[in-house]
């Protein structure tokens, strides 16, 4: 879990940072972490894909096309269960809290909830997760780009609702903390069943699309993706 607890450090230190700089980050500063944080992310989902393919020509294309399918019909499910509809909910209920934020003894909850949920919601938090789960005992360094993130949110968010949402790193690692446990329980017999490499290329796809979200160049409702991750195995394990 060592991916979990840097994102966790992320959230303490962006947090107390902001409580004692009491001022927000210039235009030029914050266009120089959303390039390097969308470069960063860029190399590491295309690296972690590109590993994951192995094989013949006829092997590569094979896997490539689990990979698509699986993005396909995981949207499919994820539209379904209307996955971007709530990802979007939270949000919207997070820039209420925000627009609202006045002194009150209700500052501190607000705080470690907004924040809380921000930084579970998005879904690099599964991406990362479910890579570090199936690592072993390595971590996955997508986790280091999600720090930055929730590092950059927090010392906005304490502005508004104080040390609550330094506290918000709590919830955070029981969150992704639960995922990586989940996930390095099942690891052993997927990787038995050769299931791994679809599920860690796949992941690989959707952190490059991360990419593109931070650098705005799509728009992606990537929560709807997220089934992708159970999918793949599926049709790897069909398609033997």
């Amino acid at each position: 879990m060592i991916g979990v607890a840097i994102n966790a450090a992320g959230i303490v230190v962006g947090g107390i940072v902001g409580l004692r700089k009491k001022q927000r980050l210039t235009a030029t500063n914050e266009s120089f972490f959303k390039v390097a944080m969308g470069a960063a992310t860029v190399f590491l989902g295309l690296q972690l894909t590109w590993q994951n393919l192995n094989g013949s020509i006829g092997i590569l294309f094979k896997q490539l096309v689990i990979v698509l399918l699986s993005m396909t019909i995981g949207k499919l499910i994820g539209q379904l269960l209307q996955l971007q509809k709530c990802s979007n909910s939270i949000g919207k209920f997070a820039t209420g809290k925000i627009s609202s934020a006045n002194p009150s003894p209700a500052k501190f909850s607000d705080g470690l909830v907004v924040a809380a949920l921000l930084a579970c919601a998005s879904p690099l938090a599964v991406f990362a997760s479910v890579q570090e789960g199936l690592s072993g005992n390595g971590f996955a360094p997508v986790f280091v780009v999600k720090a930055v993130m929730d590092g950059l949110a927090a010392m906005t968010f304490v502005s508004f609702f104080g040390w609550g949402v330094v506290v918000a790193a709590v919830p955070v690692v029981a969150f992704q903390g639960t995922i990586f446990l989940l996930v390095g329980r099942l690891a052993p017999t997927l990787e038995r069943q050769g299931l791994v490499d679809s599920i860690l290329a796949t992941n690989g796809l959707l952190i490059f699309c991360v990419a593109l979200i931070i650098l705005n160049l799509k728009k992606i409702k990537l929560a709807d993706y997220l089934p992708s991750l159970a999918v793949a195995p599926l049709i790897t394990w069909l398609w033997k």
